[in-house]
């Protein structure tokens, strides 16, 4: 099955790709110039935001629960489930990152893995 990927920040051009393929692959092939570092879902390097659409990113673990909730996938990793449209480069990255020591992440922003659960707390 083919999706529909607009580039939202890239003139909304669109490309389709196959839902079986990591969409950094796939938008790589078409042409387009994306940053990558691990190809695995261990980094942020090829983060993008999501502004519509579903993708499937199980297998990344380089984000939080504040980088997921404010919609960013890893392109390494992801398939598209359904046509999406992104913003992609540094542009898009207003709500990536976040300096945790001037502004630390609250147990719900972090992974449910690394979260001290509330009876733990002192």
């Amino acid at each position: 099955m083919m999706h529909k990927i607009t580039i939202k920040n890239r003139d909304n051009i669109t490309y389709e790709v196959d839902h079986r393929k990591p969409l950094l692959d796939s938008l790589k092939a078409k042409g387009v110039d994306l940053p990558y570092g691990c190809k695995y879902g261990g980094c942020i390097t090829c983060a993008a935001k999501l502004i519509n659409g579903r993708v499937n990113q199980t297998a990344q673990v380089a984000l939080n629960n504040r980088q997921l909730n404010n919609g960013y996938v890893i392109l390494c990793v992801a398939r598209p489930v359904t046509d999406c449209t992104f913003e992609i480069g540094v542009e898009s990255h207003d709500l990536l990152y976040r300096n945790p020591f001037t502004d630390p992440l609250e147990d719900h922003e972090l992974k449910a893995d690394i979260a001290t659960p509330l009876e733990n707390r002192k």
